[in-house]
């Protein structure tokens, strides 16, 4: 149940200080984010990797797949949650999604007076191994962590806002965009979390690996999919995959596709009005009891009064 995780991490400035660089450059950045997403929710822009993100409140636990992406808060603060592990950031912080992972977020602080303001830079994975590539810096082989929170520094920061602010220069976006984009996976490269990167785009690295298990996976959610097939996907053999994917997800492959279904049930029952027994048979179960209970299990509640508490909810907006 995603209400009660087991532990939460905080991170903020570097040594508890308050950094006025990046306290400047995150003022600007939420100046930014409220001129170009003034409604609440995820917005889309021009630039296909950047999407913008407003809450007038703090919402419930929300659950949805992250990609491999860069959340960079301007203001407030938002929990991610992984199989019962949470990390929390902060315009102090920044969040780092190595892989595509089923989390559950979880605004904590926000106002009409002072919103939720948040930038997610997707991951350009050609750029990456360009970079990586110029770079000659080796992958480490030790497994890592696909989901971590670091302090911000302002360089990161100043290169987010310099993107946004291109969406007032539409016609500069082609050029001058990739450009921005690099140099922000530059800065991540030379950051704390540069080892997840140069992970990502090795080929035959277990962080890559594991990616490919869980392309296979969501590509195939619905099915019954066997360990050997996503095994073999990733280039792996069956007691390898189950090891490593644990060690860098925290679940195992079938547990990963389990919480996708669920997730996946949910978004159709509330977005589409699906009846529970109809959305579990769309998402692979076979069982409408065994759909219950397990739905039950992970978000805490049978999925007609999950459905019911979260329609009722006025912290509930939809995924964020």
């Amino acid at each position: 149940m995603y209400d009660t995780p087991k532990a939460v991490v905080t991170l903020a400035a570097p040594g508890g200080r308050v950094d006025n660089a990046v306290m400047d450059r995150t003022g600007e950045l939420a100046a930014l984010i409220l001129r170009h997403g003034p409604e609440e929710g995820l917005a889309g822009t021009v630039m296909r990797r950047l999407q913008l993100i407003r809450a007038n409140g703090p919402t419930m636990p929300i659950p949805s797949v992250y990609e491999a992406s860069l959340c960079l808060i301007a203001q407030g603060s938002k929990r991610v949650s992984l199989a019962g592990r949470s990390v929390t950031y902060d315009p102090y912080s920044y969040l780092l999604v190595s892989l595509d992972l089923p989390l559950v977020g979880h605004i904590l602080e926000a106002s009409p007076d002072a919103p939720y303001l948040c930038a997610k830079i997707d991951i350009d994975h050609g750029a990456l191994a360009e970079l990586i590539m110029a770079e000659g810096t080796a992958a480490p082989r030790a497994d890592l962590p696909a989901l971590a929170v670091y302090p911000s520094d302002p360089d990161l920061v100043d290169a987010a806002c310099r993107l946004v602010a291109l969406l007032d220069q539409p016609a500069s976006i082609p050029v001058l965009a990739p450009l921005v984009e690099r140099e922000i996976l530059y800065r991540l490269l030379t950051g704390p979390h540069g080892p997840s990167l140069r992970q990502m785009a090795v080929v035959d690295s277990r962080i890559s690996q594991v990616g490919r298990a869980i392309a296979k996976i969501r590509g195939e959610f619905s099915e019954q999919l066997r360990v050997d097939e996503i095994a073999a996907a990733a280039g792996m053999s069956a007691s390898s995959l189950h090891e490593h994917f644990k060690s860098v997800t925290r679940m195992t492959p079938l547990e990963y596709q389990k919480q996708l279904r669920l997730q996946e049930a949910r978004r159709l029952m509330l977005a589409q009005g699906m009846s529970a027994g109809n959305a579990g048979f769309a998402v692979g179960y076979d069982s409408p009891s065994q759909f219950s209970r397990e739905y039950h299990r992970l978000f805490g509640a049978p999925p007609r009064r999950d459905i019911e508490r979260l329609q009722a909810s006025p912290a509930y907006a939809g995924p964020l």
